[in-house]
């Protein structure tokens, strides 16, 4: 009893961790801690309907010197549905973790539909073994029993519960402030008398302290998509529902002691023990009468025979070549088969193999994994180990016992057919993906606090924006990098309180995903080593171990990745097959050669767009000053471009290196075969290896392991390897001095080093993709368009690049063009209709099998031969904004795009009713229906009164509509009111002395940091004759940040000079205005150019309601009609004047303006108009002048024509 010991131990039964997702803001370290700190010695974790966190928690506990025990808060609802039971089920043993984790996973398998997991209380009938049942306390049938006063029902219930778990079933009592508590427990402590039933408290813990309530409110509102101040918000936590101490639960239940002593109690019945980390792969297929290592050891030597036949020609065993791999193969295959790892070789070859034989695209390697001779011979990977000089050792070392990991790279379209293939090998109860956790970063989780909280969506959209965009990036992290937030979370009290919620809940767990590639394949069921889980409509099947603890509960793990650059490699070559010419050999990318000199010069040139794993910017920089001119210069590119060797100075050296500018020095003689290829530098961790090997005996196994050690920097660890290092060089006969000097520089580059292995694999598909873009460009750049048509950023940068190649890009076009971008037989690029935002497969789908019977030949057509089921009013929207329907009317693009936005209407109702009159058998008297302006489906318009778009609108929604401008350029509008405004345009650009005024449309902005913290921009301009990037220091950028806007006209003023570092030009902005800023700022005069014919009876009050809502005062304006004659107002023919009450007389166009508006003080108009012998102009007085908006401008010249509005700047 516990009132016989001194301080009985109490344990926490029922506790809700982050990955209750619902609720719950309990994390396992900081839990594990607490219970060290309070000396509890067991605690039970019992989250909502999963099992997320069992290995975190089971590991982490036995770490500690805790005792875990492991359940679930299950919803258990009566056959009828009219009862439910928040029931808590412990495991006992490991029958019970098995029945658990079945029936956890039955929770989704076998109901994906219900939005909240629940099990009939009849389905546990004889499935709970090894399951102890906490009642649920007052949030179960027997609580809501007792409270109703039914206390017969209450008794049944109970003895229900007890056959199900006979001697494992307990009253739960709760004193966590709720209403109705007291009346419960005096309920159920009598019906436990009553019928010797045993009692446990609970505190149903969400959170570690007291003081944690608010942010688990938060956190359950964010879930629930509802705000703190959302009347109709269920409260179901309150501030007790923390970690209490035993001595705190004590004194809660110092009046039922038996129920703490229970949780005790209970403690010692659950006594789960699992085994860990013993890897359990599945049993692979092989012919009778041979074991899995002979048929292992048969396969690979067969394969290496095919291997060297294609490397060395059918008589190889001539040229005394062979026996170095055959020597290889032999050790590997002993390493392997002692292992026991030939199974997991097998089952890798065997779904590479059928991914290869059903046309599905798989990569050359990935990881260390290509430096094995065994998988180069079994076809899994494809780059000879040996020639490379890869190494075994670095992906499976016999002196470090670890599983293999081939990471396999499938064409992104095939990836899931292939694991569809393996769960058909080796049966679907056996075969999973892997659960992945999402957590509330930084960015979201204030955008998050803030909607909850009910702050201003400005203010969060603000505070979010603040905090940089960078992979990883916390808010502490934030804070030091962007002094701009530390500043503005410092002056508003909003966003403090933002933040300090934002604090308590960063990081926490919010949502469940699906890994990218990983495969778990099982011996027998997979429930057999992790629940199951999978989302409401039954798909997405996944453990519910993440991949670490997958591994750790026994599972194998298998990496089946999705590679778009495999995709875009298969359709650009079968493009080409297809359009090959009779007897023109196909191409065969796999048997490239890999000295084409043509590849080298489009690398050295930096036109490396769209080239696998050397297309950004920083990559381009560093081709340029590297100018790779064989395959290893582009694996030492792949391993280069990292972090490390970036800033420690070892690309610089390698370069200098390279190019004779520094002398090639190698630490000792010896090291020359090893570094050779890279010019004296350790740049792979394999060079690490073969150092350790060449100079102090290590066998490579042994290197491995000294490799390992320096990328960790155990102090202890590193001693050791010191003295093994120093004494078998020392061994060798090399000095003590210079074998340590030669250890301290593997061990400074060793955390800079690179897999080999990884890097030549994917430097091959590097090759491959340079290669179809030196040799069919056409082809290779519509199958990367294919491929990223979801990517509207992406397109933009593509279509540049053909730009740029001299490729013609044919715009959208409904009768030409494919879902996908195809090449027509010009070489042309056909835009495919798939990139049009709006349109899918189905519609496109539906278009072209309508296209089938012909081309269509005008809207109506179109609206009356495709499918309306898949292609609805939006869809036809997004085809003509595209540009895609230009050819079903006449007239500009203005006009025809303009006309056929109005007759939509009219089309698709007119087919509509057609389709009906078909239906019902019955066809209208006069033949097809067609709607007003569209007899005889032709688009005669004569009664159609259409004004055209506006340029500006027509390649705004043409933007919205495929992400890029295709059919013009916003700039070119405008270009004769900028060169008023600027000397050149950027094609032009010259460096000079003073500052110069450029523009252009602000095509993209990035910034960076300097070493002092300051924030740098780089801007690019575009004005269609050129693109040219200009900095903003951090003073400039500062002042000007909130004017920087895609998309929109920029006038800079910019110091201009020449790029030391790559020969271009550069500038550094001194100021940036919009260009409607500049018009405000520098334009004095609006001019409207028209014909006398224009000016009708009501032309003045027409032109005085377009300028009066931007009138600079607020006058009326008072017109008095001029009198317009030949020779009148005593001027000749050459220079007609006209009087005007406000201005008397106004020169000719190009004399000096009679006096000039203030700065920023707004635009004067004025009206010239000519007759056939004569010109005439009116000034409008001073009370009419206005501010030149852009929007004034454009209604000016929508109304009296693009041409005809002109600005005049001083």
């Amino acid at each position: 009893m516990s009132e016989n010991l001194p301080n009985p131990p109490f344990a926490h039964l029922r506790l809700h961790t982050e990955f209750s997702i619902n609720d719950g803001i309990v994390t396992i370290k900081p839990l594990i801690a607490r219970l060290r700190e309070n000396s509890m010695p067991a605690v039970a974790i019992t989250d909502l309907a999963n099992m997320f966190s069992l290995i975190k928690f089971y590991t982490a506990s036995l770490k500690a010197g805790i005792k875990p025990v492991c359940g679930c808060d299950v919803l258990v609802e009566s056959d009828d549905g009219s009862k439910q039971t928040r029931l808590v089920l412990l495991v006992k043993s490991q029958a019970g973790y098995l029945s658990l984790t079945k029936l956890i996973s039955e929770l989704y398998t076998e109901n994906p539909s219900q939005s909240e997991p629940s099990v009939c209380k009849s389905q546990l009938a004889g499935r709970v073994d090894g399951l102890i049942a906490l009642s649920g306390a007052q949030n179960s049938d027997i609580g809501q029993a007792l409270l109703a006063d039914e206390k017969d029902l209450a008794k049944e219930l109970l003895v229900e519960w007890q056959q199900l778990f006979p001697e494992n079933f307990y009253l739960e009592l709760q004193r966590v402030g709720k209403a109705e508590e007291e009346d419960y427990i005096d309920a159920a402590v009598a019906l436990a008398i009553e019928t010797n039933t045993p009692v446990v408290a609970t505190n149903d813990v969400r959170f570690l302290d007291q003081n944690d309530f608010d942010a688990h409110e938060v956190r359950v509102c964010i879930n629930e998509r509802r705000t703190l101040d959302d009347s109709r918000r269920p409260h179901n936590y309150t501030d007790q529902q923390y970690l209490k101490t035993r001595d705190e639960m004590g004194e809660l239940f110092s009046d039922i002691p038996e129920a703490l002593e229970n949780s005790w109690e209970i403690v010692k019945r659950c006594n789960l023990s699992l085994v860990l980390d013993k890897p359990c792969l599945p049993n692979y297929p092989v012919p009778k009468g041979m074991d899995m290592e002979q048929y292992f050891s048969e396969l690979s030597s067969d394969g290496l025979r095919d291997r060297l036949r294609s490397l060395f020609g059918d008589d190889y065993e001539t040229k005394d070549v062979e026996k170095p791999y055959w020597e290889r193969l032999e050790f590997e295959l002993g390493v392997i088969n002692q292992m026991g790892f030939a199974g997991y070789f097998l089952i890798v070859m065997e779904f590479i193999q059928w991914s290869k034989d059903n046309d599905i695209p798989v990569g050359p390697g990935r990881g260390s994994g290509a430096g094995s001779i065994v998988a180069y011979a079994l076809r899994i990977t494809d780059l000879d180990p040996l020639k490379y000089d890869l190494l075994f050792e670095r992906f499976l070392n016999p002196e470090r016992v670890s599983m293999p990991d081939f990471d396999v790279d499938f064409c992104i379209e095939g990836r899931d057919r292939v694991i569809a293939h393996v769960a058909d090998l080796y049966g679907q109860d056996a075969v999973s993906q892997i659960i992945t956790f999402g957590t509330m970063a930084a960015k979201a989780v204030v955008r998050d606090v803030a909607r909850v909280q009910g702050k201003p969506y400005m203010l969060a959209d603000k505070l979010s924006k603040l905090i940089p965009f960078e992979p990883g990036i916390t808010l502490k992290k934030a804070f030091e990098v962007e002094p701009l937030l530390g500043e503005f979370v410092d002056s508003d009290e909003d966003a403090q309180e933002i933040m300090e919620m934002a604090y308590k809940l960063e990081g926490i767990t919010r949502n469940v995903g699906k890994h990218a590639g990983g495969v778990v394949i099982a011996p027998t069921k997979l429930t057999d080593f992790t629940p199951l889980y999978c989302d409401e409509s039954g798909q997405g099947l996944v453990t519910q171990f993440d991949k670490n603890d997958v591994e750790t509960a026994g599972l194998v793990k298998f990496d089946f990745l999705g590679l778009r650059t495999l995709t875009i490699i298969d359709c650009a070559v079968k493009m080409i097959n297809a359009r090959a010419g009779e007897g023109e050999p196909p191409v065969d990318i796999t048997k490239l050669p890999l000295t084409d000199e043509s590849v080298y010069r489009l690398l050295q040139e930096g036109k490396t767009t769209a080239i696998f794993q050397l297309e950004s910017r920083g990559m381009k920089d560093l081709i340029k000053r590297q100018v790779p001119s064989s395959f290893e210069d582009i694996i030492a590119l792949v391993a280069l471009f990292r972090p490390g060797p970036l800033q420690s100075g070892m690309v610089d050296d390698f370069i200098d290196r390279k190019h004779g500018r520094t002398q090639v020095i190698y630490p000792h003689a010896e090291l020359e075969s090893v570094l050779g290829n890279t010019y004296g530098v350790i740049l792979y961790q394999e060079q690490v290896m073969q150092i350790a090997q060449v100079l102090a005996n290590y066998s490579l196994a042994g290197a491995d392991i000294l490799r390992k050690a320096m990328g960790k920097k155990n102090p202890e660890v590193m001693a050791k390897q010191r003295s093994l290092f120093q004494e078998g060089a020392e061994a060798r006969g090399i000095d003590a001095d210079l074998a340590a000097s030669i250890f301290d520089l593997m061990e400074k580059f060793a955390g800079y080093g690179f897999n080999k292995s990884h890097s030549a694999a994917y430097a091959l598909v590097s090759y491959q993709t340079a290669w179809l873009k030196t040799h069919h460009p056409a082809c290779f750049m519509a199958a990367v368009l294919t491929a990223e048509m979801q990517n509207t950023d992406k397109i933009v940068t593509l279509i540049d690049e053909c730009r740029s190649m001299q490729l013609v890009i044919v715009p959208p076009d409904i009768n030409r063009g494919q879902y996908n971008f195809t090449v027509n037989e010009k070489e042309e690029i056909v835009y495919g209709l798939g990139a049009i935002k709006g349109l899918g497969e189905g519609p496109v789908g539906s278009i072209l099998a309508a296209r089938k019977e012909g081309p269509f030949t005008n809207l109506l057509d179109i609206c009356q031969r495709v499918e309306t089921q898949n292609i609805n009013k939006r869809t036809m929207e997004a085809l003509i904004r595209s540009g895609a329907l230009d050819n079903m009317a006449e007239g500009d693009l203005d006009y025809a795009r303009a006309l056929l936005s109005v007759l939509l209407p009219q089309a698709m109702q007119a087919a509509e009713q057609s389709r009906r009159n078909q239906a019902s058998g019955v066809e209208d008297m006069f033949g097809e229906i067609a709607p007003t302006g569209m007899e005889d489906a032709d688009l005669n318009v004569s009664n159609i009164t259409v004004r055209a778009w506006a340029e500006q609108h027509r390649l705004k929604v043409e933007k919205e509509t495929l992400g890029l401008w295709l059919s013009g350029h916003p700039i070119d509008e405008f270009l004769d009111e900028l060169s008023r405004i600027t000397k050149n345009r950027l094609v032009n650009l010259r460096p000079e002395r003073g500052p110069q005024t450029i523009a252009g449309v602000l095509h993209s902005i990035r910034t960076m940091k300097n070493k002092v913290g300051d924030t740098i921009a780089f801007l690019v301009l575009d004005d269609r004759s050129a693109r040219f990037e200009f900095s903003l220091f951090a003073k400039e950028y500062e002042k000007y940040r909130e004017t920087l806007n895609k998309d929109v006209i920029m006038v800079v003023e910019c110091a201009i000079s020449i790029d030391d570092y790559n020969g271009g030009m550069r500038g550094r902005g001194k100021s940036v205005m919009t260009l409607a800023q500049a018009r405000k700022r520098n334009a004095h005069r609006v001019a409207l150019n028209l014909e006398s014919e224009l000016l009708g009876s009501n032309f003045c009050e027409h032109l005085a309601r377009i300028l009066e809502p931007y009138r600079k005062t607020a006058e009326v304006l008072e017109v008095e009609d001029a009198a317009i004659a030949n020779g009148s107002g005593g001027s000749s023919a050459a220079g007609i004047s006209t009087r005007h009450k406000h201005l008397g007389q106004f020169p000719p166009s190009g004399q000096a303006v009679w006096g000039a508006v203030d700065e920023g003080e707004g635009c004067q108009v004025m009206v010239r108009y000519q007759r056939a012998d004569s010109i005439g102009c009116i000034m409008l007085g001073q009370e009419w002048v206005v501010s030149p908006a852009d929007d004034l401008i454009q209604r000016l010249r929508l109304e009296y024509g693009k041409d005809k509005v002109v600005l005049s700047y001083k």
